[in-house]
């Protein structure tokens, strides 16, 4: 089919504009819907995620749930989250392919699967360590941790849990005296 560039009904789209579609048009940038799962368009942000993370969280992010900032309870998670790092990386591969794996195969989602091929690369590749959650529960200070890894990792977080809520029912004590 040829198009008549000289019909009324022919409009020229700005360079940007098919720009926009071409990278719309590309299969692994949209989103898809399947019953009630939904998996996420892929935005440039998250290339940049991918090869140039901008802090702790991002670099890390492939691991799951990791906690964000320079609070309390992200500078307690950080040595378990640098000791599943430890473990979930194979010494040869770098982690922009591990995010990468994670934005494509996972949707960057510990639940929702976009690419079961990359997701079963993935899931070989770092053992499927991951960080589930991360929450308080009933007081500030009261931190629960749920990861899926080797039993001494499972060691450490219920260690951590455990000195984060010591130190913060002390911290708690300690104010109310004052």
């Amino acid at each position: 089919m040829k198009i008549d560039k000289n019909s009324k009904f022919y409009v020229k789209k700005p360079f940007k504009q098919r720009a926009i579609n071409f990278a719309h048009s590309l299969v692994f940038w949209k989103g898809r819907k399947k019953g009630m799962i939904h998996t996420r368009d892929i935005e440039w942000d998250d290339i940049r995620y991918i090869f140039a993370p901008k802090n702790f969280e991002e670099k890390y992010g492939y691991l799951g749930a990791v906690p964000y900032g320079d609070g309390n309870i992200a500078k307690a998670i950080r040595p378990l989250i640098l000791a599943l790092d430890y473990e979930a990386k194979p010494k040869w591969c770098p982690r922009w392919f591990l995010r990468f794996l994670d934005v494509f195969g996972n949707d960057r989602s510990i639940i929702r699967v976009r690419n079961y091929k990359l997701h079963s690369l993935f899931v070989k590749l770092t053992r499927n360590i991951r960080i589930n959650d991360y929450k308080t529960k009933w007081n500030w200070y009261d931190l629960r941790i749920s990861i899926v890894a080797p039993e001494y990792l499972q060691n450490l977080a219920d260690d951590i849990e455990d000195g984060f809520y010591k130190r913060g029912k002390k911290q708690e004590e300690n104010e109310g005296l004052h």
